[in-house]
């Protein structure tokens, strides 16, 4: 498996760790924080936002892919989600998994972390194997 250097791993969980600390959670109380790495080395971090019509809200990794798609980034290099999840390390939920494949192989890593460390990492293809992918349309 691809490892990151520590300096780059501790730069993903500070930005997915702060967004963590502002996710909109009224209705679950549950906070996610995401960051990915873009191909240029820049990190770019969103939170999980919740709606009233529950099914409207926006999970914490496809607004930070938002944020790297509006900033120009097109590449997943790594990417690190932030949640409760002592007992248990939180994962992108299935959706998520396929927004992260769109931008990212299935070599990239993926991080898990409560809120003080990583707790876990994967591969893209493990959580998501046998993947629908871009290349599928073309």
């Amino acid at each position: 498996m691809a490892s990151l250097p520590a300096e780059t791993i501790d730069r993903l969980l500070a930005a997915a760790l702060t967004a963590r600390a502002r996710a909109y959670a009224p209705y679950s109380g549950y906070c996610v924080g995401a960051a990915v790495l873009d191909e240029n080395g820049h990190i770019h971090a969103g939170c999980n936002m919740e709606n009233a019509a529950y099914p409207e809200g926006c999970c914490a990794e496809a607004n930070a892919l938002g944020a790297m798609v509006l900033a120009g980034g097109r590449k997943v290099a790594a990417a690190l989600v932030a949640g409760a999840g002592e007992a248990q390390p939180i994962t992108p939920c299935g959706g998520c998994r396929q927004k992260l494949r769109e931008f990212a192989t299935e070599e990239t890593l993926v991080l898990a972390a409560d809120p003080h460390s990583v707790r876990a990492q994967w591969t893209l293809g493990e959580l998501l194997p046998a993947s629908f992918e871009p290349a599928h349309l073309t």
